[in-house]
């Protein structure tokens, strides 16, 4: 079966060589942004995953809401602080943030600020409400502009470990990386560095550290997958051809008629009825012109 990806650079096709022999697995998604537009998770909740999706921004967690009604949606950060903080939004952008000075950064790229109070809890405290006992977190993603360290200092690594973590590990809108600030948390908590693409960094709990040979490679032909956009795509294809198809019957429905009316009418053209009128039609024929002159005149 083809596989479709959602995600921004791929991150769920290698996700997925490496858990899709898991069944209904479990995901947790901080900084998840839209539902479906750069997803990292999407693939996986319509392959019967469910996880919990944190959002602080006001807009993508009500489409969250409307999109993902198996999973549990937060509308909150996270960070090692409890209580409330500043959130940086920049509408229509996944570029919200906690952190100002990133945030004037983007300013100067032109795009506009405005500035929502939000909740912030700790990871470790989301996973204590919300994740099953006993369930596996097979993945956590996270990407939250800026603050990476701060959610990742926040969970209790001896109580939840997930099998793969992966942290976006580049400065905000450049190739600049930044994982030197938190890599050290994740090793000194068992992690094994797998892979990285170029935008994020992944890892690989030391107890599934099997799985790390699924990353030896980047996506490739051999994990059969589309792009989204390319799914979309072939579907509008498909139903240019369908209406293409339509058509086509139609127009030779409508040759297939016109060849019959023709035959009939040349069939009548030739018969004794019509040879026999000609003489009248043609009076009827200089009667009307006559009349037409009289009407004019």
């Amino acid at each position: 079966m083809t596989f479709i990806s959602y995600a921004q650079n791929y991150e769920d096709v290698i996700l997925w060589r490496a858990l899709k022999d898991i069944p209904q697995g479990f995901y947790i998604d901080v900084g998840s942004a839209w539902p479906n537009q750069d997803s990292v998770t999407k693939a996986f909740y319509l392959n019967d995953w469910h996880g919990i999706n944190i959002e602080p921004n006001p807009q993508l967690y009500v489409l969250l809401l409307e999109s993902r009604p198996n999973d549990i949606n937060l509308q909150l950060a996270v960070s090692d602080l409890e209580g409330a903080m500043e959130l940086n939004i920049f509408d229509n952008t996944g570029l919200s943030t906690l952190d100002s000075s990133i945030a004037n950064n983007q300013l100067h790229e032109n795009f506009e600020r405005h500035i929502e109070i939000v909740q912030v809890s700790r990871l470790a405290q989301i996973c204590k409400k919300y994740v099953p006992n006993h369930q596996d977190i097979h993945f956590l993603k996270v990407d939250v502009e800026g603050f990476e360290e701060n959610v990742l200092k926040s969970n209790d690594w001896q109580i939840y470990r997930p099998w793969i973590v992966l942290v976006e590990a580049t400065q905000p809108l450049v190739q600049v990386e930044s994982y030197l600030d938190w890599e050290h948390i994740l090793l000194d908590s068992g992690y094994l560095f797998a892979y990285a693409d170029g935008l994020n960094r992944f890892y690989v709990e030391q107890s599934h550290k099997e799985l790390i040979q699924k990353f030896k490679y980047p996506p490739n032909v051999f994990d059969e997958f589309i792009l989204e956009s390319q799914k979309v795509a072939y579907e509008k294809i498909i139903t240019l051809e369908q209406k293409i198809q339509v058509l086509e019957n139609g127009m030779r429905e409508f040759e297939k008629s016109f060849l019959i009316c023709n035959a009939e009418l040349r069939k009548f053209t030739n018969s004794r009825i019509w040879r026999w009128t000609f003489p009248l039609r043609k009076v009827i024929e200089v009667f009307n012109r006559l009349y037409q002159k009289i009407k004019l005149s």
